[in-house]
């Protein structure tokens, strides 16, 4: 059962079949041996370095998983620092602030409400994969033994930490009392919770500031739409909103409000590398030189931003994995991806849905107060024609991304950093890449061309080669 519940990048399935409180308690012992193993063989002996963080989302199943999680790691030896019902970056938060050896927070993210999961971090909050710790992790929970159950002394302890966390994300928060009115979507997910503990009850806590609040009520651990802000179909509400209460901007956060999409002034959806751009280019003011971490399917008009505004573009691999191990590398001060997590150095190198909305607080500040909006100052970024991500059924992968680059190796420049790339951007005006399904047999590409009929003809010609299309 636990090969089913395992994924590339974190655990996640439906409840309670196959995932249960049974595989909770073997995963959490796991994650007792390999987090608390880690932190001694780096001789990270303190007191604190006994403790694992653990959270929760609003799910029905979640109270019952996070209670077997934390018996596998009790009786795996480890003591537990519950936090309660917070967001996924809530938990990155914490492991930090309290010098723990990790944490774990439980939630299935922007899936529907039959599912549910854990996501693992090690000490600094930095991810748990297949690549380094999972592996070892799911290994422990299948050894692990039944009658193990009380076996060992850990203790729990309940932490209330909201008040450090408003204090830590509102530090990037600085609107000046300009008067703001947004609309936030919670998608009935943890933003919902976030969001008033955080920005005060419809934005009282910060001067000016005036949220609407849409799909807040996340008590009955369901979702009104499905909580998966890249999907268009799921900001319609949002969109409508913004625009009949004229409002600055709106915000829509996935499942355990560690994602987020911006939408303009005109209800219109404002892609994720093109944010990334604007953003960038805020930190730069401050951080003159530094880098910006951006995902390899994003725009060029962000790397040809990030060079005009004087800081160092760095192309990172898709996944927060890899993400964050970039911000580190380089020393970035900031980083974004398509899907919608955004990095920030003074977080950890973490990402964090409530501090990329406290930085839009202060970015949408400084843009009213210019007398612009928001889509005007988008319009110059997004000057460059996107297919969107498309996906094909394909059986022969590894055959296809070789037939791809054979194809186009006398026309453009080739990499593969995350699948292939092929950038004809200088010679013939577009470029693309073409990536793996971790999980499915499927291709994902990403376009981008000068002109929107050039990116409709390369989309015809690369995706004769890619396989059967998958709607979108």
């Amino acid at each position: 059962m636990l090969g089913k519940v395992f994924k590339a990048y974190d655990i996640r399935s439906t409840y309670p079949n196959p995932l249960n409180e049974d595989l909770a308690w073997q995963i959490g012992l796991g994650c007792a041996d390999f987090l608390l193993g880690e932190a001694a063989a780096d001789g990270q002996t303190t007191p604190m370095m006994q403790n694992l963080v653990v959270g929760h989302d609003m799910r029905t199943s979640s109270p019952s998983l996070r209670d077997s999680l934390i018996q596998g790691i009790i009786d795996g030896g480890g003591h537990v620092v519950d936090v309660g019902l917070v967001d996924t970056p809530f938990v990155y938060f914490a492991i930090n602030h309290l010098k723990c050896a990790g944490g774990v927070q439980v939630t299935a993210s922007h899936n529907p409400p039959e599912y549910n999961g854990f996501k693992i971090s090690r000490r600094h909050a930095k991810p748990v994969g297949e690549a380094n710790g999972l592996a070892e992790i799911r290994k422990a929970a299948a050894l692990s033994d039944i009658r193990k159950r009380g076996e060992k002394s850990g203790r729990i302890d309940h932490k209330e930490l909201w008040d450090a966390y408003r204090k830590h994300v509102l530090q990037f928060c600085d609107t000046g009392g300009q008067p703001l009115k947004i609309v936030i979507d919670a998608s009935n997910g943890m933003a919902g919770t976030m969001v008033p503990k955080v920005f005060g009850e419809k934005g009282s806590g910060i001067e000016g500031l005036e949220i609407i609040e849409l799909y807040f009520d996340n008590s009955k651990g369901e979702f009104v739409h499905e909580p998966n802000p890249l999907v268009a179909s799921n900001l319609v509400d949002l969109q409508a909103k913004v625009v009949e209460t004229g409002a600055d901007f709106g915000i829509c956060f996935d499942g355990d409000a560690d994602r987020l999409m911006l939408v303009d002034e005109k209800g219109r959806m404002v892609g994720c590398d093109l944010l990334t751009a604007l953003i960038a280019k805020s930190f730069l003011a401050d951080n003159p030189g530094s880098a910006i971490v951006y995902d390899l399917r994003s725009s060029k008009a962000l790397q040809e931003d990030i060079l005009s505004a004087g800081g160092k573009p760095v192309r990172g691999r898709v996944g927060h994995v890899f993400m964050k191990a970039a911000l580190a590398e380089h020393g970035a001060v900031f980083g974004g991806e398509l899907s919608g997590h955004f990095y920030f150095r003074e977080n950890f190198n973490a990402d964090s849905g409530a501090i990329a909305l406290a930085v839009m607080l202060s970015l949408g500040a400084e843009i009213k107060r210019s007398g612009r909006t928001v889509s005007e100052m988008i319009a110059p970024i997004a000057r460059y024609a996107q297919s969107g991500e498309r996906n094909f059924e394909n059986e022969e992968k590894d055959l296809t991304l070789e037939e791809l680059k054979e194809t186009f190796a006398d026309r453009g420049d080739i990499d593969e950093l995350d699948g292939v790339t092929v950038d004809c951007f200088k010679s013939e005006g577009w470029w693309c890449n073409v990536r793996k399904s971790n999980t499915e047999p499927l291709l994902r590409l990403n376009l981008e061309a000068r002109t929107p009929a050039l990116c409709d003809k390369m989309v015809e010609e690369i995706a004769a080669m890619l396989g059967e299309p998958v709607a979108h």
